[in-house]
């Protein structure tokens, strides 16, 4: 079990930078909320995975992915929390 939660938490860093770096504009996080998102973006991976190539059926939908998978769905999650909070990144005024 130790070692599930360091692996995700690993993941969930590479996983997380690499989508703050992907998707264009300023993100202004810390590290604890980039590595959330990170571990976030694992999950929702896993689901897309699940549901576009219908695998793993018994681990159920909610699952953690691969680091691809983790990267992809972290870009997903970080576009739908700069929808969500209403975040522009370049030119924003405060």
């Amino acid at each position: 079990m130790l070692g599930f939660i360091i692996i995700m938490i690993v993941i969930g860093i590479v996983a997380g930078y690499l989508a703050r770096l992907l998707v264009p504009g300023r993100d202004p996080m810390s590290f604890v909320q980039t590595v959330v998102l990170g571990i976030v973006g694992s999950f929702i991976g896993g689901f897309l995975g699940y549901v576009l190539f219908d695998k793993d059926i018994g681990e159920g939908a909610l699952q953690a992915s691969g680091v691809v998978g983790s990267v992809i769905g972290a870009v997903v999650a970080l576009l739908i929390y700069n929808a969500a909070t209403n975040r522009r990144g370049v030119g924003r005024r405060v």
